[in-house]
C-alpha cells in the first residue's frame, strides 16, 4: 500500500474556518484559477474535479478511483496534527502556538543548557528572518530562534557559523526543554550564503517532533510484523514511532522517485509519502504559480506510480491540511482534504463521500492488513464494492 501527502494541499474551507482566520480558503481551487487552469489530466481521471470545482479539471462521468473529501475532526491546522489524524490520533486540544515569541522561562532554559544567546524569539517568515537577522548571526554565532502559527520552535543557522550536527544537537536539547509545553516540532533550519540577498536554506532540515500521544495505526503494523517505510519527513512527524525504514527526501522529485523505488523493494508493507514542495516552497511563500507547476509534476509521474502497483496493492492521495497562496498571511489553513484512492482491482470508481475525519484512512489502512483500528471508519469496502 502506498499513502501519499500532497502536504498543504486542501480542497476549500472547513465550517469552522471562521475560528481560525480561514474564510474564504481553497487551496486547489484558488491555485488553479491563478494559473487559469491546471493541467492534471491523471487526477482528474481518479476523480479529482469531482471533488471541488477546479479550473482545467473538469468533473468526469465515471472517475477510475475513489474520490471525496475529508474533515479535519482534530484541533488545528498544522502538518504534526494532521498526520497523526491520517495515522488514527484525533486531538481534541490544539497544539500550543506562540505568535509574540516564546516565554523567557523557554529561552533561558536553552541558553543555560547549549551555552549560547539567541536572537529573534519572533513569529517570521522564514526566508524573511534570514534577511533581517542572518548578518548578525553570522557576526555573533548566536543562533536564531523564531514560529510561526504553527506549534514549531525554528532555529535557524548559518552551516559555516554553526555546523549542522551542532545545530542538531541544539535541536535536541531544545527538544527536551518543550516536551511539557506541548509544542509539535523542533525544527532545524541551516542555511547557506554570503549576503542576506543570496542567504537560502538547506536541504539539512531536521524535524524534532513532540511523540504521539496514543498508538497510531503505524505502531499496529509494526507491533504486528508488517513492514512500514517513510519517503520524506514522515519519520520525524512521528518521532521515530511505528516507522521502520525510512528515507528523507530533497525535494518532491526525489520523495518520488524514493517512493518508486521502495515500493520495488517490498513485498508486502506501508509505504508512507510526504511531499512537502507544495507547503514549504509555494504555499507558505505565497507562490501560486510554483504551486501549480509542482501539481504537473506530480500528476506527470502518477502514471508511473499507478503502473508500479501490483494488482492488490491500494494508492491513497490526500493532504495534511491547507495553505492557501492567494489567502492573507503566509500561514496554514483549515480546510477540508482530498481523498483519490486506486488499485489495479478496482472495478470501477466511486464516490467516497465527505469523511468525518482524517482517521478514515487509518481505519482503511487497518482493515487492509488485517489489524485493528483505533478510530476512523474504514472504507475498503465500498472501494470493493
Amino acid at each position: 500500500m502506498v499513502l501519499i501527502t500532497l502536504d498543504g494541499c486542501g480542497v476549500g474551507e472547513l465550517p469552522d474556518a471562521a475560528r481560525y482566520g480561514d474564510v474564504g480558503a481553497n487551496t486547489l481551487g484558488h491555485v488553479a484559477e491563478a494559473c487559469d487552469g491546471l493541467n492534471l489530466p491523471h487526477l482528474r481521471e481518479l476523480g479529482l474535479g469531482n471533488i471541488l470545482d477546479l479550473a482545467g479539471v473538469a468533473p468526469v462521468a465515471a472517475p477510475r478511483g475513489g474520490w471525496g473529501r475529508m474533515v479535519e475532526a482534530s484541533a488545528g491546522k498544522d502538518t504534526t496534527t494532521g498526520h497523526w489524524e491520517i495515522a488514527g490520533i484525533i486531538e481534541p486540544n490544539p497544539l500550543p502556538t506562540f505568535p509574540t515569541g516564546f516565554p523567557e522561562e523557554i529561552i533561558a532554559a536553552l541558553r543555560r543548557e547549549t551555552g549560547l544567546d539567541v536572537l529573534g524569539n519572533v513569529a517570521a517568515s522564514g526566508t524573511e528572518i534570514l534577511k533581517e537577522l542572518g548578518d548578525e548571526h553570522v557576526r555573533s554565532g548566536r543562533p536564531i530562534v523564531y514560529t510561526s502559527a504553527d506549534s514549531v520552535f525554528q532555529v535557524a543557522a548559518h552551516e559555516a557559523v554553526i555546523p549542522v550536527e551542532r545545530l542538531y544537537e541544539i535541536c535536541r536539547i531544545a527538544r527536551r526543554i518543550l516536551d511539557p509545553y506541548r509544542i509539535g516540532r523542533v525544527i532545524a533550519r541551516p542555511f547557506v550564503g554570503d549576503a542576506p540577498e543570496n542567504y537560502r536554506r538547506t536541504a539539512h532540515r531536521h524535524d524534532f517532533s513532540l511523540a504521539p500521544t496514543a498508538p497510531t495505526v503505524l505502531d499496529v503494523l509494526t507491533g504486528a510484523g508488517i513492514p512500514v517505510f517513510g519517503v520524506g519527513k514522515i519519520r520525524d512527524i512521528f518521532a521515530g514511532r511505528g516507522i521502520g525504514d525510512y528515507v528523507y527526501s530533497s525535494d518532491n522529485h526525489d520523495g518520488m522517485v524514493k517512493t518508486l523505488t521502495a515500493l520495488a523493494g517490498m513485498e508486502r508493507g506501508l509505504i508512507f509519502t510526504n511531499l512537502v514542495d507544495f507547503d514549504m516552497l509555494y504555499g507558505h511563500r505565497l507562490d501560486a504559480l510554483g504551486f501549480g507547476a509542482a501539481l504537473e509534476e506530480f500528476d506527470r509521474w502518477l502514471p508511473e506510480c499507478l503502473a508500479a502497483l501490483r494488482n492488490d496493492d491500494l494508492l491513497i492521495v490526500t493532504a495534511d491540511h491547507g495553505c492557501d497562496p492567494t489567502t492573507p498571511g503566509s500561514d496554514h489553513t483549515r480546510e477540508y482534504v482530498p481523498l483519490l484512492v486506486w488499485s489495479p482491482a478496482m472495478a470501477r470508481g466511486m464516490a467516497l463521500g465527505v469523511r468525518p475525519t482524517f482517521a478514515d484512512v487509518a481505519a482503511t489502512v487497518a482493515e487492509v492488513f488485517g489489524v485493528a483500528a483505533a478510530s476512523g471508519q474504514s472504507f475498503r469496502r465500498e472501494l470493493v464494492g
